[in-house]
């Protein structure tokens, strides 16, 4: 078997790092492709290094540009490769341009897909990354879904359940992997020495980098408003380069950066901001990923957004969206900094990503349907046959996979009275309202 992996962003090469081990720990030929869309060298050779993993294979060099030029320049290089290495499958993760383009590109060359973080819905289309993502479920073989909400945005879209793998989330793994990393390298002493702070017990970091937050003056200037409220804290803010230009193009830069509690700084690395992460009192962010990372590390987090595409963070209670309202930012942040029942429910959230092994159940997955030749994509053999679309209410032990049997039917929604369900193999019916289709 071989697996080919494509990454473009520095979140996609730490999501999928644990992967790559996994997959060379068991000897199974590899190769890694890097569209190159990041690509100063913190983003490429350095990177890899850092996080002790091999740099890829390829490096396609495609740099930055429109959404339609970069990715048409990622299509092209990925085609020639895919086309000469003839992997089994591909694994794409989450919802860049790199992950639409490599999609894209081997469904059309008849490579199974594998979608790592799949199934993940904002609902919000004027996102790029929300188009990314849907696309690529829509091409893809395999998913390997963080959670159940996620598994059920794909059963809710007429995906099968017999494709889709609860693995949890590889960023926990990430985090575990790269915080133990960065912790024998002595980064901690280091990266938060250079920040010359005297007290470093009570940060509050922040992160701000979304269009939809730093091109609408009306919302910056609500947020460095609540911002000046929150002098108790030490904030640092590892400035984006698009950000600063933003800010200063709306003259309120120098604003922020006269503030003693706030420290902007250069982008960190990033093992050094992943220990700033766990040594921080509470996160600020319009970042997806940084969501995942907080709640893995105990860290109450507030997201400057009106959606998210990760809610369970939200649901397990270590997560707050406020937007860019101030009165709701700082209502909040308070709360945490004065209420210390509050901001430990906070901290000890349970985590709805898993508990690290998601590389592990991720490769199992793969192996188990390379074995059973369900990787082989062709032109099918049979005629269709007919079904009808079903519901049921079950009054029978009987579990998911004794129904189909029975019935030679294929389970899509499962709704046991409260909430709707994943139809896992082995979930009892009894009780429960499904919807299915039974072949004619």
């Amino acid at each position: 078997m071989k697996i080919a992996t494509i990454l473009g962003t520095r979140p996609e090469i730490i999501k999928m790092a644990p992967i790559i081990d996994e997959i060379s720990k068991r000897g199974i030929e590899q190769i890694v492709l890097h569209t190159g869309q990041h690509y100063d060298k913190e983003m490429s050779d350095n990177f890899f290094k850092d996080l002790e993993i091999p740099t890829p294979d390829y490096n396609i060099h495609v740099g930055s540009g429109s959404h339609g030029k970069q990715t048409g320049l990622m299509m092209k290089g990925i085609e020639e490769v895919l086309t000469e290495e003839k992997p089994d499958i591909v694994l794409v993760q989450g919802d860049t341009n790199a992950v639409l383009a490599g999609a894209l590109v081997a469904s059309k060359l008849h490579i199974a897909i594998g979608h790592v973080e799949a199934g993940l819905r904002s609902f919000d289309m004027t996102m790029p990354e929300e188009v990314n993502r849907r696309a690529a479920d829509v091409t893809s073989t395999m998913y390997f879904i963080p959670t159940e909400q996620s598994a059920l945005n794909l059963l809710a879209e007429g995906f099968s359940h017999k494709n889709l793998f609860i693995t949890g989330n590889t960023v926990v793994d990430a985090c575990f992997r790269h915080l133990e990393i960065a912790q024998k390298r002595g980064f901690e002493e280091e990266s938060l020495a250079e920040l010359d702070i005297e007290n470093m017990d009570n940060i509050l970091t922040l992160t701000m980098h979304r269009a939809e937050n730093v091109d609408i003056k009306e919302r910056v200037v609500n947020i460095i408003e609540a911002l000046k409220e929150l002098d108790q804290m030490n904030i640092i803010f590892p400035i984006h380069p698009r950000t600063k230009n933003t800010l200063e193009k709306f003259g309120l830069f120098d604003e922020l950066n006269d503030l003693e509690h706030v420290h902007i700084i250069k982008p960190l690395g990033y093992l050094d901001f992943l220990l700033l992460t766990s040594h921080s009192t509470l996160i600020l962010t319009d970042s997806g990923g940084l969501q995942e990372e907080a709640i893995t590390l105990n860290v109450p987090a507030l997201t400057l957004r009106y959606n998210t595409e990760r809610p369970e963070t939200v649901t397990a209670g270590g997560n707050i969206l406020v937007g860019s309202d101030k009165e709701t930012i700082l209502e909040n942040a308070r709360k945490i900094l004065s209420d210390e029942e509050f901001a430990d429910k906070m901290r000890n959230a349970p985590n709805p990503y898993g508990q690290g092994d998601s590389a592990k159940l991720t490769v199992d997955a793969i192996q188990n349907y390379y074995d059973k030749g369900l990787l082989n994509i062709a032109a099918p053999e049979h005629i269709m046959g007919s079904f009808t679309r079903k519901m049921a209410n079950v009054t029978e032990d009987i579990t998911v996979s004794e129904f189909e049997a029975n019935e030679d039917a294929l389970i899509h929604m499962v709704f046991d009275g409260d909430a709707m369900r994943f139809p896992a193999d082995e979930l009892n019916l009894n009780g429960m309202m499904i919807t299915y289709d039974k072949r004619e």
